[in-house]
């Protein structure tokens, strides 16, 4: 009589199990498609758009294209935090330790700069206050970097960021200044 009561029990284990895996799935999937089919911000008629054919952000407002790259390399700079906590917890590596952490820190100058070129082009063209510009780009930024994974992902999504900050200091040398930012 035991062995079955616990083969019962263990069939409705396995019951609310799969259950819940596939709720967990309809979910997941349902959430896919919603991201999918989130609309991009229209661009805002006082917004200075990037003007170069060719290039994944052409069309788009400059912050909008500014608040991604941010996004992305905010994400990166997690990423190589956590491997770099990784690399020190359970048994120290210094060299790991250090270059991840070296990463983390570029990835997080780098995204300031786009985070900051993003607010600048919200002020100027909107005439938004700081605290206003944030809480427009942050979104975009947050919604952008969340797509990435990896530190791979990131660095695949982050490519034509560069050409972006470099088109953006030759049109507005007064928005996009860091020149640092010519030389990564």
């Amino acid at each position: 009589m035991r062995r079955g009561g616990y083969l019962a029990g263990a069939a409705i284990v396995l019951l609310a199990f799969s259950s819940f895996a596939d709720a967990q799935t309809a979910r997941r999937q349902k959430k896919q498609n919603q991201e999918q089919a989130a609309p991009a911000t229209p661009v805002d008629k006082r917004d200075r758009a990037v003007a170069a054919s060719g290039t994944t952000f052409n069309g788009k407002a400059y912050w909008q294209a500014a608040a991604q790259c941010g996004g992305i390399y905010f994400k990166l700079g997690n990423v190589y935090s956590d491997a770099a906590v990784r690399a020190k917890v359970p048994k120290l590596d210094p060299a790991a330790y250090a270059a991840f952490t070296k990463q983390a820190d570029e990835a997080s100058k780098t995204a300031t700069v786009f985070f900051t070129a993003a607010e600048r082009f919200l002020i100027a063209d909107r005439k938004l206050g700081r605290d206003e510009a944030v809480m427009t780009y942050d979104p975009l930024a947050t919604q952008n970097g969340d797509r990435v994974k990896t530190a791979e992902a990131a660095l695949q999504a982050a490519q034509p960021c560069a050409e972006l900050y470099k088109i953006c200091r030759s049109v507005y040398p007064q928005v996009c200044n860091d020149s640092a930012m010519l030389t990564n």
